[in-house]
């Protein structure tokens, strides 16, 4: 078929957050987020380099409601980079919720990025923090490998997803979504807004049905 992408040694998989919390009964759940296991455990067989992503929050992170006093999950409030979402508390160090899901089965990754760490700054990206000057060193570790294009897939389309894929894009990378491995939290329209900025930006969205080896 005439849409379906060969992929080679410049290529990687990049699996964003596939954790308890953004699963269902998760603290921070994402509708049918567990869906997107099966089609990325099959995806990640198709890749010889494949990159996760964990979000990973110390106790009483800025982006916590709970740090705020009198405010509830999903409110907004102004941090000193802008703007920032309270989120339940989720994906705190070394607790279950952090954990992978115990169905992911991609145990030959060759690495396991870790972001939110800093308790003042929320991470979205897997390539900066929401200061949006923050780097994580993805890039650097990219180039460096001398990958081209990063495939991307996992959780939250709308929030990680979407910013990673951003800034994969900003860094000079041959950018592709594979939509059927994503789930999107949607708040208020997100997600199709999402789908505009990524057709603008010339963010390829795919099924994993149009990738092989």
């Amino acid at each position: 078929m005439a849409d379906t992408l060969t992929v080679g040694e410049r290529d990687v998989l990049l699996v964003v957050d596939i954790q308890n919390d953004f699963c269902p009964g998760g603290n921070l759940a994402v509708p049918r987020g567990d869906e997107v296991v099966r089609v990325i455990n099959a995806l990640a067989d198709k890749f010889a380099h494949v990159v996760l992503t964990q979000d990973w929050h110390p106790p009483g992170h800025q982006s916590f409601a709970s740090s705020h006093p009198g405010k509830q999950p999903f409110e907004t409030v102004e941090v000193a980079y802008g703007p920032q979402i309270l989120w339940p508390d989720h994906c705190v160090q070394g607790t279950a919720g952090a954990a992978f899901r115990d169905d992911l089965n991609i145990t030959r990754a060759e690495l396991v990025l870790r972001k939110g760490y800093h308790r003042e700054i929320d991470s979205y990206s897997a390539f900066y923090e929401n200061d949006r000057k923050t780097h994580t060193g993805l890039a650097g570790y990219l180039r460096e490998r001398g990958f081209k294009r990063v495939f991307l897939a996992g959780l939250a389309f709308d929030f990680c997803v979407r910013y990673s894929a951003e800034d994969a894009h900003r860094e000079g990378f041959e950018t592709i979504v594979i939509e059927d491995g994503c789930r999107a939290i949607d708040m208020d329209g997100s997600a199709e807004a999402i789908h505009a900025l990524f057709k603008k930006l010339g963010i390829r969205c795919i099924n994993a049905n149009a990738v092989s080896t």
